[in-house]
């Protein structure tokens, strides 16, 4: 394996029509009578635990961040979530391009195709399988059920790799797929490369500011994207 590349999946593999923030805010009304703490929060470019931390400090109740707590809470969010998805199974689209870069990185012998996201593992298969996409073609993943601190994620998926198959790429070899500044910035502890899609919140300028090595505003043309990733 020459190169591992890695999809952040909200706002840059897909678009869920908002169902994970349907689903915390479900999970947190069990808890709450009212969730006008929600707007002081943003999800973009974070991990669910992060989110769910960040939602009780807001509330003023910081102190409900406990692990039994919080694994009880994203229970209950998995569960909603299935539910949202479900009923906006229509309005779930994969953004322009995706599909083809993952399916051209496929047919390069030496590149593997993995994850790297905010979503808890189980969160992450629910959305992508409620597209086209697949699952399984993602050989590999780092989760935010691994880490509440999203730039530990790009090390956890390289030894993942490296556990999987003998050995894994370091430095440029490693190229995070992301459409936040977050997602650009979090692999430069390990020296990876990040190329950006402006396919969420964040414009193409905001996301070369962070540091990207290439950004584009979809995926649309294939050939450059490539370009990007594997060179």
């Amino acid at each position: 394996m020459r190169t591992l590349v890695l999809f952040d999946i909200d706002g840059t593999l897909l678009s869920s029509d908002s169902a994970g923030r349907a689903a915390i805010t479900a999970a947190f009304a069990a808890e709450y009578d009212t969730l006008d703490f929600f707007d002081a929060v943003r999800f973009d470019g974070k991990t669910d635990r992060q989110i769910v931390r960040e939602l009780h400090a807001a509330a003023g109740r910081p102190e409900r961040a406990t692990e039994p707590a919080m694994a009880e809470l994203l229970a209950r969010y998995v569960a909603h979530l299935e539910v949202e998805l479900q009923a906006r199974r229509d309005r779930i689209v994969v953004h322009p391009g995706m599909a083809e870069v993952i399916g051209r990185l496929e047919c390069e012998a030496d590149v593997c195709v993995g994850l790297l996201t905010g979503n808890i593992e189980p969160g992450a298969r629910l959305k992508i399988g409620a597209t086209a996409l697949g699952y399984e073609r993602f050989r590999l993943g780092a989760f935010g059920s691994d880490s509440e601190h999203r730039p530990e994620l790009p090390a956890i998926a390289v030894a993942r790799a490296r556990e999987r198959f003998g050995r894994a790429p370091e430095g440029h070899g490693v190229v995070i797929i992301g459409d936040t500044p977050a997602d650009v910035t979090c692999g430069q502890g390990i020296g990876a490369r990040a190329v950006a899609v402006a396919t969420g919140s964040y414009r193409v300028e905001e996301l070369e500011a962070a540091g990207a090595h290439a950004t584009f505003a979809t995926f649309d043309d294939t050939d450059s994207v490539l370009e990007a990733i594997l060179s």
